[in-house]
């Protein structure tokens, strides 16, 4: 065995203790010799491998019985960090986070300017100025963005009305390490992991913001397709052929299920603000005015009906809803029931899918870039290379 392959060889099982400790909260010791099938001893020289590289921390656990007494686990205070970020069409959102994946020290900056390039010169001075607050223990940036992600680039962002753009100079010049990733699908991965569809094997997630975005959760894994721009499922065809979407083609599903929808139903014109307007016409239509139970009833009969598709399509254990899909399907619950299993194959409607609320809410884009962010910090390599940086 080379002493390459050896040196990452040995933080294996302490990959897998720090993925354990993602997935469970305050787990302790005897957790891990249970559920991870590891001896007393294994878990003893793991844990106290991980603490002395300042990656783990242990406290004594509450006593219980008279079962022997054991640890609680926690991310070393020291250890590394992951600056989880999400840039929306108004806004860029940024959290540190620690080995356990939450999420601390969140702030927002509302863009003055749209120009890709005024935000990425707000992200990359947020960066320096955290890598320097944070010395040696940042590590890496994940980024989710409302924007087709193809080999790690924006490619196309028809909600924040940008083409290509490259957003590498954010870490540039320094040695963190950067992951980008489509915003919905990263919602996706929050809510297979941590989320509403937990412990399911393949999952499929729809979030509603300005158009609809989501992906199928296959392992707590998203399917990204061969170049990583799989999963736009706001771009298929299921919508009117007449209209023309900003991604440059027509017919896209996104135009039937957002607030320009139901602006559209009410014959008015596109809003500015789609976000804000969809839930005030949702307001209007709680308190009972008829024209916006109209409009909202045909808004929630395209994102039934889409779903149902998409079921029928992969298979998934479960669906989760996120973002402005959720108060949709709250405000015409039986109709979206009806409209769903309508449209799902015979077979499906014997035990459909469930469709669930996301747990996540309005985080789940940035937690499901921690969650990605954080499988890179935890790989043997990296591991490695953080044992060598705090013992250089």
């Amino acid at each position: 065995m080379s002493a390459g392959i050896a040196r990452t060889v040995r933080w294996r099982a302490a990959a897998e203790v720090l993925g354990y400790l993602r997935h469970h909260p305050r787990p302790t010791r005897a957790d891990l010799v249970r559920d991870l099938h590891l001896s007393s001893s294994s878990a003893t020289e793991i844990t106290g491998r991980l603490r002395r590289a300042r990656l783990l921390s242990e406290e004594p656990a509450p006593t219980s019985g008279r079962g022997r007494p054991t640890t609680l686990l926690r991310p070393h205070p020291d250890g590394p960090l992951l600056l989880a970020i999400e840039v929306r069409h108004e806004q860029s959102r940024w959290a540190l986070a620690g080995l356990d994946g939450q999420l601390h020290d969140m702030h927002t900056h509302q863009h003055s300017s749209p120009d890709p390039e005024h935000v990425l010169a707000t992200l990359t001075d947020t960066v320096r100025q955290l890598r320097h607050r944070h010395s040696g223990r940042l590590r890496a940036a994940s980024l989710a963005a409302a924007a087709t992600v193809r080999n790690g680039q924006l490619v196309q962002s028809a909600t924040l009305g940008w083409g290509p753009v490259d957003m590498s100079p954010i870490t540039a010049g320094t040695d963190l390490s950067f992951i980008v990733g489509n915003d919905a699908t990263l919602a996706g991965v929050a809510e297979a992991r941590t989320g509403a569809t937990a412990n399911t094997r393949t999952a499929l997630h729809l979030l509603v913001d300005v158009g609809i975005g989501g992906g199928l959760i296959a392992d707590g894994r998203p399917w990204t397709g061969a170049t990583g721009a799989g999963g736009e499922i706001g771009h298929l065809p299921l919508g009117d052929f007449t209209l023309h979407c900003p991604c440059g083609a027509t017919g896209c599903w996104d135009l039937e299920v957002d607030g320009r929808a139901l602006a559209r139903h009410l014959r008015q014109d596109s809003p500015t603000d789609i976000r804000g307007y969809a839930y005030r016409v949702l307001a209007h239509a709680a308190s009972g005015d008829t024209d916006a139970v109209a409009a909202v009833h045909r808004v929630v009969t395209a994102l039934a009906r889409g779903t149902a598709g998409l079921v029928n399509t992969h298979d998934p254990t479960a669906v989760s809803l996120g973002g402005l899909a959720v108060p949709l399907r709250s405000a015409a619950p039986h109709l979206f029931e009806t409209v769903y299993r309508n449209g799902l194959m015979t077979f499906h409607r014997q035990q459909p899918p469930p469709v669930l609320d996301a747990a996540h809410g309005d985080l789940g884009a940035l937690h499901g870039a921690a969650a990605i962010g954080l499988d890179h910090l935890t790989t043997e390599t990296a591991l490695a290379d953080w044992h060598d940086s705090r013992t250089a």
